[in-house]
């Protein structure tokens, strides 16, 4: 399936961006450019052609040449570009995950334990916070607070590891608070299941019989949610690396939406979906590794097809 998703989204992209009002030619050329000038560079560009024409030259030149194009505003080629900036965003994203899942499933473990006690409710009003909060607004209140008040953690700008401290709080909160609900209702509906009792009933340990048969089982959905997490840290990253100024794959891409260099944002979202396809398909295969049954089924459909040929 990762074919046809990556290939939708560089048609929608393209076809989103074709019909975006403004000139590229005139924001590169300036607002005193002559007529003449300006239908030489939209030639130069290819913006003269018609929509089909220029959307199979772009497939071709993306699928079967592995080109992105050349950025209009700094004449780089946009792959260049994305990988310079792409292990900061991925940074920011892969340490709210790791948040998410150290503070979020503990949460959500000692809330689906204590059920209906005041750990619980004090658990799910900290998640209820967090998912309602946006992500660049407690940017904004970490940078007032720690930056501007007590002057604790710089602003902005990546030079030190300081710099990534609220960067990827404000962008792991969203994530902690799924997270934390997710491994709620997971364990709630493993948590009273007949091998629990038979766990109990052997003599283990309160913590073995939480942490290693009733999360060990209740693991599926919560795999899911941090697979499908990353995604949306990356998304939220671009937001939060406008907030921090950080110069990474989400600056980059609000400068090609306002400079019109439709070749840098057009690469970057096609990017980030092949990124995200990937992210899917490890979260499959961590499905199998979890869970025997799983692999089991997929063993299944492979001797069947090998029969069948």
């Amino acid at each position: 399936m990762m074919i046809p998703v990556v290939l939708g989204v560089t048609v929608l992209i393209f076809t989103i961006m074709y019909f975006t009002p403004g000139d590229p030619a005139q924001t590169i050329l300036g607002p005193n450019a002559s007529f003449e000038q300006l239908e030489a560079k939209r030639a130069e560009l290819g913006l003269d052609q018609p929509y089909l024409t220029r959307l199979l030259n772009y497939l071709n030149s993306v699928f079967l040449h592995g080109d992105l194009g050349t950025s209009y505003t700094n004449g780089r080629s946009v792959s260049a570009d994305i990988f310079d900036r792409f292990p900061r965003t991925a940074i920011i994203a892969f340490v709210s995950v790791l948040l998410s899942l150290i503070i979020g499933i503990p949460i959500g473990v000692v809330s689906a334990v204590h059920q209906n006690t005041w750990h619980d409710r004090l658990g799910m009003f900290v998640s209820l916070v967090g998912v309602s909060m946006p992500a660049f607004w407690v940017g904004l209140l970490l940078v007032i607070e720690f930056s501007l008040r007590l002057r604790w953690l710089p602003s902005s700008g990546i030079a030190t590891p300081l710099h990534y401290v609220m960067p990827c709080f404000a962008c792991s909160l969203g994530g902690i608070a799924t997270m934390a609900r997710q491994t709620r209702s997971s364990m709630l509906e493993v948590i009273r299941s007949d091998y629990i009792v038979t766990a109990r009933a052997k003599g283990q340990t309160e913590f073995k019989v939480i942490y290693w048969h009733a999360l060990k089982n209740a693991l599926i959905p919560i795999i899911t949610v941090a697979g499908t997490s990353f995604g949306i840290m990356l998304g939220g990253a671009l937001v939060i690396e406008t907030v921090f100024s950080i110069p990474g794959l989400g600056l980059y891409m609000v400068k090609g939406i306002n400079n019109r260099d439709y070749p840098a944002l057009q690469g970057a979202v096609i990017f980030l979906a092949i990124v995200f396809s990937l992210v899917m398909l490890l979260t499959d295969l961590v499905y199998a590794y979890v869970d025997p049954r799983i692999k089991g089924q997929y063993q299944n459909q492979r001797r069947l097809r090998v029969q069948k040929g």
